[in-house]
């Protein structure tokens, strides 16, 4: 899929766990962990929001596009 997921990577920069970014957020482990390995097939505006507040980014922080081969 060309949509890269980073927010592994903004996560360990901010040192955030898992479970303190889905309390910030107001989701669950479960879907955190379904955004987190690229596995969602979309996301709502208002949890990208909250994603950024939280970990003080912009969602091109978290979102990355790369033209398959």
């Amino acid at each position: 899929m060309p949509i890269i997921v980073n927010l592994d990577v903004m996560m360990a920069k901010r040192k955030i766990s898992s479970g303190e970014l889905a309390e910030k957020v107001g989701i669950s482990q479960a879907n955190l962990s379904i955004l987190k390995t690229g596995k969602a097939k979309a996301m709502r505006f208002s949890t990208m929001e909250a994603i950024c507040k939280a970990l003080d980014c912009q969602p091109g922080d978290i979102l990355e596009y790369k033209e398959q081969d």
